[in-house]
């Protein structure tokens, strides 16, 4: 883009951000909005003071939609394009979906999107008549922070600006540049200040800087990063002046209805930050809901104008915000049609719809109610065995064991369990240890790593084979490697197993445990995207327990055994002989 048409479009996008402001919609004028710059990460500055009740304001919300092959029709007729379900989007007070689409004119050269696999490079394209279809159906604010508004290169992306420029209504996420692309969108409903916010935070398609506005670049509000700190400094910003932040994130593994590490990470980070509403969609499926905090998260919100009916369950998420405060939540579920347009449910299906997703919130770590589940503070504790605790590890150590009671040390963890909720564990390990291990179940719990259980191998009177059967994280354990006389590196306290259940040891047989057969042949080569609680190559766990010198077992040539981590720089007192690892037998 040349420096003048970069102006031009800038001035053609401020001059409309007023001007749309006070456009009409098909449910009356909308309310009186205006624009703000982010501030630098750390400015200074205290909220507006406001006395007196603000009043109930609700929001409306809805996934993934574009105009794709036959619902290009939509746009030659664009009120009552959306069908029924319109209705849900114009009776809240305020509605923001997500266009995954460029508006680009036709002739425009696709992007190559050279970083992702060659058969999976699709490319959206629209008219701004599409806005347009969205202004009727009663959405009031749209996101393109997405990985396809940039699908046409820098010339699309032109294009795409032009027509924000001119759309009737407000479009964030997308900008001339980085400050333009965190610029929210701002406005007062009954009292009540809300600001709009959007980014992207799928896998970044190509290289080219539309993927990502820089400070004197056009392109998407990119989040990418780890913290994204630009991003979160649009949040703390935004929350200086309004009473609720919202944050549309495009984010998660497709067709995955469950949050990934990073999905948990950013959304507490974004609670951090400020953010009150936190939705999300990418993943083409419904994912679960909840409260983190006082923060309203929303994983997932599926498809809901698409070109096929695949991944069919959709619908518009309803949030209720009372003086100034989320306190409620609800969904109007649909079905995507044949015809790609989602058609609500009625009667005992509606009902049914509605608990299903209910029920997505179990691994998402939310709460169901505001505030019954403030975010958790990881906090953990180490100390030496004492009498009453080598009484309770008999089972574990004994006499000629390779290590000495003072060498071990005993930790309490929190962790958080399948059930999504905060639970402390235990585990023993060599003093050597400690504080890098604490430090690897620090990052797991602040990304909702879950973990089945965390016991000491005593309560399974040192038996493996039981310890593993109930799916149980744990430490040291004196004890040999199978059909051996080495030690193993567990002997040691150098050693843990994570979910064994979810990870089964392969080096010998049977699999171990008898139940993780079923998970035998799951993919955990880089870049899988596993259940769960499953170990891949490029899991959380991998890289945290690599960034204090332990190694994988799923990467031994000699057998895999997945739930295993060891030290590959083994503690020795005087006269012990060296522990063995990955030599093919369960270790």
């Amino acid at each position: 883009m040349t420096g003048r048409l970069a102006g031009v479009i800038a001035l053609v996008v401020g001059v409309c951000l007023s001007a749309c402001s006070l456009t009409g919609g098909p449910h009356g004028p909308r309310p009186v909005a205006v624009t703000e710059q982010v501030e630098p990460v750390g400015g200074q500055g205290d909220p507006p003071g406001r006395a007196g009740p603000r009043g109930t304001v609700t929001l409306a919300f809805a996934g993934d939609l574009h105009f794709e092959l036959h619902l290009a029709a939509l746009l030659d007729h664009p009120r009552g394009a959306l069908g029924p379900i319109a209705r849900s989007l114009a009776g809240a007070d305020l509605a923001m979906v997500n266009l995954e689409s460029a508006i680009a004119h036709v002739g425009r050269t696709p992007e190559a999107k050279e970083l992702e696999v060659p058969d999976q490079r699709f490319h959206f394209r629209t008219s701004p008549a599409a806005l347009e279809v969205l202004d009727k159906a009663g959405v009031d604010v749209v996101t393109m922070a997405n990985n396809h508004a940039a699908d046409y290169g820098p010339a699309g992306l032109a294009d795409t600006l032009a027509a924000v420029g001119t759309s009737p209504v407000p479009v964030v996420g997308i900008g001339r540049d980085r400050r333009a692309a965190f610029t929210p969108y701002r406005v007062s409903v009954r009292g009540t200040e809300i600001a709009f916010l959007a980014a992207d935070a799928s896998m970044r398609e190509g290289s080219s800087s539309v993927w990502a506005a820089g400070p004197t670049t056009p392109g998407i509000a990119a989040a990418h990063a780890d913290p994204p700190r630009a991003l979160l400094g649009a949040v703390r910003a935004a929350s200086r002046h309004a009473d609720v932040v919202v944050v549309y994130m495009h984010w998660g593994t497709e067709l995955r209805d469950c949050p990934d590490a990073k999905q948990l990470a950013t959304a507490r980070a974004l609670a951090g930050a400020g953010a009150d509403v936190v939705v999300g969609s990418h993943a083409h499926v419904l994912l679960g809901s909840g409260w983190l905090g006082d923060t309203y998260v929303d994983y997932g919100l599926g498809n809901f104008l698409w070109y096929h009916d695949r991944q069919p369950e959709t619908g518009v998420l309803r949030v209720t915000v009372r003086d100034g405060r989320v306190v409620g939540d609800s969904l109007v579920p649909a079905r995507i049609q044949t015809s790609g347009l989602p058609l609500p449910l009625r009667g005992e299906e509606r009902a049914g719809a509605v608990a299903d997703w209910r029920r997505l919130r179990g691994c998402t770590g939310l709460a169901a109610h505001r505030d019954a589940a403030q975010p958790t503070a990881y906090r953990w504790s180490s100390r030496r065995i004492g009498p009453r605790l080598q009484e309770r590890m008999r089972f574990s150590h004994r006499v000629g064991c390779p290590v000495s009671w003072g060498e071990l040390r005993y930790l309490r963890l929190p962790y958080v369990g399948f059930d999504g909720r905060d639970h402390l564990g235990e585990l023993v390990i060599h003093e050597r240890y400690a504080d890098g291990v604490a430090r690897v179940f620090e990052q797991l719990f602040n990304a909702r790593w879950p973990i089945r259980r965390m016991r000491l191998v005593d309560d399974y009177r040192g038996d493996d084979r039981l310890s593993m059967a109930a799916d149980n994280t744990s430490g040291y354990n004196c004890r040999r490697v199978a059909d051996s006389r080495s030690w193993s590196a567990h002997a040691f306290g150098a050693a843990i197993d994570v979910n064994p259940v979810q990870n089964p040891d392969l080096s010998g047989a049977p699999v171990g445990p008898p139940a993780g057969r079923r998970y035998a042949a799951i993919d955990r080569a880089v870049g899988a995207h596993p259940p769960p609680g499953v170990i891949a190559a490029s899991s959380l766990a991998v890289r945290a327990f690599a960034r204090i010198g332990w190694e994988w077992g799923g990467t031994w040539t000699s057998g895999k055994d997945y739930q295993h981590f060891s030290a590959v720089e083994q503690p020795l007192s005087p006269a012990s002989p060296t522990p063995t690892r990955g030599s093919g037998s369960r270790s």
